[in-house]
């Protein structure tokens, strides 16, 4: 392939680096788009049962932050996959980062939820993580957060 400019030539690179970053990332991508839909989701109906104002603003700027962070930490998956990746032959290392990233937003899907749907208890998972495999020691009691609906009333 015979390149006529150093335009063509970045062109192709960035775009052949692109598609390879695509094919090897794709099914983590899909995942955080599901997680962030998810916990989208289930924040705003935890926010409507606390009786919290739900401002669009803020909620596009929030979801576009994780949009952004998530894209960032695939980068870096990606990153150490092409560099550590060959040293031990399997992609331990990026495995690892989106791991702890997903683990830490399936954490925020499910304490959104329990909020929606007045569980009392909040699951930690970075209990489970050192090798401690007791459910019961993930599980944390929640203290009932304060609603717009309770402050009125205390002044």
């Amino acid at each position: 392939m015979e390149h006529h400019s150093l335009h063509e030539a970045m062109q192709a690179l960035l775009s052949s680096l692109f598609c390879d970053f695509y094919d090897t990332m794709q099914g983590w991508l899909y995942a955080a788009i599901a997680f962030i839909l998810a916990d989208l989701r289930f924040g705003i109906l935890a926010a409507k049962k606390r009786g919290d104002e739900i401002r669009g603003s803020r909620m596009r700027r929030r979801t576009m932050n994780k949009v952004l962070d998530y894209s960032c930490w695939m980068f870096v998956a990606y990153t150490c996959r092409n560099s550590f990746g060959a040293l031990f032959g399997v992609p331990v290392v990026s495995a690892a980062i989106v791991m702890y990233v997903y683990l830490n937003e399936l954490a925020s899907i499910g304490n959104n939820y329990a909020d929606y749907k007045g569980l009392k208890k909040k699951l930690n998972f970075w209990k489970l993580v050192p090798g401690r495999h007791d459910i019961e020691r993930a599980l944390e009691d929640v203290e009932p957060k304060s609603t717009v609906k309770d402050e009125s009333v205390n002044t």
